[in-house]
């Protein structure tokens, strides 16, 4: 798929509760990969639980 098949979308964190966009370019990065769910947390709660689970190794 394209990036043009795919439009923003607005999410709000499951953490901070703070609404975040999931671009379309994410959106076409993620059907690459092949997940199959929309982020659930923000950029930054998403690289602050990546630090604790790095820490926590």
């Amino acid at each position: 798929m394209e990036n043009n098949e795919y439009t923003d979308i607005n999410l709000v964190c499951k953490d901070c509760g703070s609404e975040f966009v999931f671009t379309a370019g994410e959106q076409a990065f993620y059907a690459e990969k092949g997940f199959d769910h929309n982020p659930v947390r923000c950029p930054s709660c998403r690289k602050a639980r990546k630090q604790q689970r790095q820490n926590n190794n």
